[in-house]
């Protein structure tokens, strides 16, 4: 699903993947879609445009699941989701997610597993708007330390003892202050509680299956 600022190594690799695992690829640009609302905006972000992109992407995919009878699958991993660094309601909305419980180096163990095209596993990982832009330049660190300092972190580890490990302060910082300030991203939406009903808060959890 290209935008106007998709990189033409992009569709190409979508390409090589797909002949790679013998799915049935469909191309359906979203830049008329977008720009219908970021053309009327004088001074659009890059954040804000991606996430646009982000978000008129999955409405696509949901309509497709309904003319073709499918499920929509999300591609998130952990790392992503730990860190808040996906779109809210856009590529985190899909209800199936085979890859949200797998940090991002072990997708990329697990594309190499699957035999994917070394020139997409081994291309950085980018949000593929701005010429040159990754997902590490952002971050300020690789994802290699990135998830070895946040797996240390989602068990416990504390900040003093994650860097007594060798890894830099700044970093181990950046990782601590990143899951602490995108809990909000990782819950539905937060319900005004009126009554001992409200969905999700005190009626029907999980426990209430049983």
């Amino acid at each position: 699903m290209p935008y106007r600022l998709s990189s033409a190594a992009s569709l190409d690799d979508a390409h090589l993947v797909a002949d790679s695992l013998g799915v049935r690829l469909a191309t359906v640009d979203i830049t008329a879609m977008v720009d219908g609302y970021a053309g009327t905006v004088a001074d659009m972000a890059p954040a804000r445009l991606g996430n646009i992109c982000s978000r008129c992407r999955t409405n696509i995919l949901f309509d497709k699941s309904a003319e073709l009878g499918g499920i929509p699958v999300g591609t998130g991993n952990k790392t992503e989701r730990m860190f808040g660094y996906y779109t809210w309601h856009g590529d985190d909305a899909p209800p199936v997610n085979p890859l949200g419980d797998l940090f991002k180096t072990q997708v990329w163990e697990v594309a190499k597993e699957l035999s994917l095209p070394e020139r997409v596993v081994a291309k950085p990982p980018t949000a593929d708007l701005i010429p040159g832009q990754t997902d590490e330049s952002d971050f300020g660190l690789s994802y290699h330390d990135a998830d070895r300092i946040l797996a240390l972190h989602m068990a416990e580890i504390s900040r003093d003892r994650i860097v007594e490990l060798g890894y830099a302060e700044k970093d181990v910082d950046w990782v601590v202050r990143r899951v602490a300030g995108t809990h909000w991203k990782r819950h539905l939406p937060t319900i005004a509680m009126v009554n001992g009903m409200a969905i999700n808060d005190s009626y029907l959890r999980p426990v209430d299956y049983r």
